[in-house]
């Protein structure tokens, strides 16, 4: 049982580290040689700030290339992050409470 939790909590410290993880680094190893056109892991953030950016855009092709980069989890959790930060940066700029910044970014009434 431990095994499983110290497994499924090594994958999520890999995930915001923007690192492969074991399995996915063995396919890396055994695949084709790296060339130039190789990239570089992306961590979750990265993957946050280009999905939500590509929503904004309406740009399909870039919305799933930024979900490609990491897991649904894991964007799922960088998303929800970023709007977190979001809301305090806005919070903070009209010196407002989160709360009432979030219910105006989504069209509701104050509460």
């Amino acid at each position: 049982m431990f095994d499983s939790v110290r497994r499924n909590w090594g994958r999520l410290l890999d995930a915001t580290r923007g690192r492969p993880r074991p399995d996915e680094e063995r396919k890396r190893s055994t695949g084709a040689a790296r060339g130039a056109g190789a990239r570089r892991a992306h961590n979750l953030f990265e993957a946050a700030a280009a999905h939500v950016s590509a929503c904004v855009e309406d740009d399909q092709d870039a919305i799933e290339e930024a979900a490609g980069w990491v897991s649904p989890e894991a964007l799922s959790f960088g998303v929800n992050e970023l709007a977190c930060r979001a809301v305090i940066a806005l919070a903070r700029e009209r010196d407002e409470s989160p709360r009432a910044v979030a219910r105006t970014l989504l069209g509701l009434p104050p509460g």
